[in-house]
């Protein structure tokens, strides 16, 4: 079996082994032809059986907020395998050279969305979040308590630079969110405009743009009409109440309106009604590929605190994470560097020390869990620095 990296004369190959794992496209779909030259920003790597590619996995150069930094992350999509050569450790070989040049582009995260839950961990990645479709009947939404002090308009291409602001300023203050730069996404205002049936900004007193929906419509007006609302975002409670408001413009016209959201949407605490009907959920999976880059990007989460905390990981089937490390923490962001193999020190599991550094479960949970073990003496510390910041993902590849 040869294990390569895709060159622009094999990328026509990947195509009939996506519709074997993920189906033809809809019929009505835009004819796409393949590719003829490598994308920005996106790496194939692939299995081949003589001139067959029975194997592949693709490598998006992207970006993760997580404790109010931007880090370089591996996005993985497009993994498939050929039905007669499932089961047969394929993915591990691909893996293992794609991640090793993940890390030499510095992209010391990597996410990914799974289709199977325990071949992922098996390489080290843990579930943190999910992608979530909701559903709420149109009419509850016009029970929204009005906003006192923020209109709703119509964007413009004008405005989608204030857009992005809007959305920076919030994953910024998540765990998890993509940055939406690069090769990746629409980086022409048009574009990101020509991408939905419309924009509508809620604006406060100050004419300053705090909140945004991006929305399409679908489904005719009887009962199968609904309102798809693809990103909900607002810096203020009252910007969430005029958007919410605005879906309810529709309730004579659309039954349902459905939000992609995650965890515990904010937008959700306005509402007067508990009803959110998940109706689709994706998974997302972290694996922390360079603990000692990742960790270096950590700054106290407690105003004064310092700490000097070693620790180790182990079970990392391609080794690359496995020993110790030492998080210095004092004033600005901390450090982490490789030490020597230290002994009775606090030992993170691969998936433990993904879930510790996206937030989603405390040191408590993962001993609960064996995903931690040794001395507890450092946990708090721990905690305080790692946790605080709720988890969300808003974009799907």
């Amino acid at each position: 079996m040869d294990i390569r990296k895709l060159a622009p004369d094999d990328l026509a190959l990947g195509g009939p082994l996506g519709i074997e794992a993920f189906g033809p496209r809809p019929v009505g779909s835009p004819v796409q032809l393949p590719p003829t030259e490598l994308p920005p920003g996106r790496h194939t790597w692939g299995a081949f059986e003589g001139d067959r590619l029975v194997a592949k996995v693709v490598a998006l150069e992207i970006a993760s907020w997580f404790g109010g930094v931007s880090i370089p992350t591996c996005g993985i999509a497009g993994v498939a395998v050929s039905a007669e050569h499932r089961g047969g450790g394929l993915l591990s070989d691909v893996f293992a050279p794609l991640l090793d040049e993940a890390a030499g582009r510095g992209e010391v995260l990597s996410t990914l969305y799974p289709t199977a839950n325990g071949i992922y961990r098996s390489f080290g990645y843990e579930l943190i979040s999910s992608y979530d479709t909701v559903e709420i009947a149109t009419s509850e939404l016009t029970r929204v308590r009005p906003a006192t002090a923020t209109r709703t308009r119509r964007a413009s291409v004008s405005d989608v630079p204030a857009i992005r602001e809007v959305y920076a300023g919030w994953a910024a203050a998540q765990n998890g969110p993509l940055n939406r730069t690069g090769p990746h996404f629409a980086e022409v205002d048009e574009q990101w405009l020509a991408e939905v049936t419309a924009a509508t900004l809620a604006v406060d007193a100050d004419d300053r743009i705090v909140g945004y929906a991006a929305w399409d419509r679908s489904g005719g007006y009887g009962a199968e009409g609904r309102l798809e609302i693809r990103d909900l975002i607002a810096l203020t409670s009252d910007g969430y109440r005029a958007l919410w408001s605005l879906a309810a413009t529709f309730s004579s016209v659309t039954t349902t309106v459905r939000l992609t959201t995650s965890g515990h949407d904010p937008a959700r605490l306005v509402l007067p009604t508990s009803t959110w009907n998940v109706v689709g959920r994706h998974p997302y999976m972290l694996r922390v590929s360079d603990v000692a880059g990742a960790f270096s990007t950590l700054g106290p989460a407690v105003p004064g605190l310092a700490a000097s905390v070693d620790f180790a990981v182990v079970g990392d089937r391609f080794g690359a994470s496995d020993g110790s490390y030492r998080l210095t923490l004092g004033d600005g962001a901390g450090t982490c560097e490789r030490i020597a193999d230290a002994q009775d020190v606090p030992t993170f599991t691969t998936q433990g020390i993904a879930l510790a550094f996206a937030g989603a479960q405390s040191c408590a949970n993962l001993r609960l869990t064996d995903h931690l073990s040794g001395p507890t003496t450092y946990d708090a510390v721990l905690d305080a620095v790692l946790g605080g910041r709720p988890l969300h993902v808003r974009d799907y590849f």
